[in-house]
């Protein structure tokens, strides 16, 4: 028997039909990429057309001011943003001097581990990272071998943006070397995620071996055109 056969297709036909349904004001969104490698840019613009709003975003960065999440900062869509590095975006540093956008740094490895946990069901953990600075204000903090450790909550999306270059028909997905990055650990922390994805193709194509993110963790994919934005050119004379 076929998968199709088996399962309802998770398959959309346009970025705004794979949000349908799922948005709501004051929700957290977790979103891949690192810079703007392997962010899930047409889910990113569909999300500010949908003019949602209070969202808190959970993404490494905050995009640049004219792509990624910096379209959503724009529109002041964004409540909250909990990231490890934002210096790419000079709206974001407006907004902050401004007090007018609630930021919480995260270190980018606490981060990662903070999506990775929350995905995997573990609601905190103790770390090193941070302690006796400004991260580990107002967190628990417990002694193990004679060493300080700050608890962190995992974190739980009420949807998952990512963004991978194949996925079959079932879900499974493969991201392309960097553009791996954070995608891994937000698609499996949301409680919906949705892959944006550059090639769709029959389950059975690929090794289970090669599988980033199984189709477990995947609610619905949809094909699009990346636009593959450079964030900083740099060229010399030759």
């Amino acid at each position: 028997m076929s998968y199709d056969a088996c399962m309802p297709s998770k398959i959309y036909n346009t970025p705004k039909d794979t949000l349908e349904g799922l948005l709501f004001d004051d929700m957290t969104v977790a979103v891949g990429g690192f810079g703007l490698c392997g962010i899930p840019e047409q889910l990113i613009v569909a999300l500010r057309d949908s003019e949602v709003q209070n969202l808190t975003c959970v993404s490494n960065n905050a995009g640049v001011d004219e792509w990624g999440l910096g379209l959503l900062l724009q529109t002041k869509q964004i409540k909250k943003m909990m990231s490890s590095y934002v210096g790419e975006n000079a709206e974001f540093e407006r907004q902050f001097m401004a007090k007018e956008l609630e930021i919480e740094f995260c270190p980018q490895g606490t981060l990662a581990e903070r999506l990775r946990a929350g995905g995997a069901g573990i609601p905190g953990f103790y770390t090193k990272t941070g302690v006796g600075t400004v991260v580990a204000e107002g967190k628990e903090s417990k002694e193990f071998d004679g060493e300080m450790y700050i608890l962190e909550r995992g974190i739980v999306a009420d949807v998952s943006l990512v963004k991978a270059w194949k996925a079959d028909e079932a879900g499974n997905l493969i991201y392309r070397k960097t553009a791996r990055n954070f995608n891994p650990m937000v698609a499996s922390s949301g409680k919906i995620t949705i892959a944006e994805v550059e090639e769709i193709v029959p389950v059975g194509t690929f090794n289970p071996d090669q599988v980033h993110t199984p189709s477990i963790f995947v609610n619905r994919i949809v094909l699009t055109t990346s636009e593959k934005r450079i964030e900083q050119r740099t060229t010399s004379d030759s």
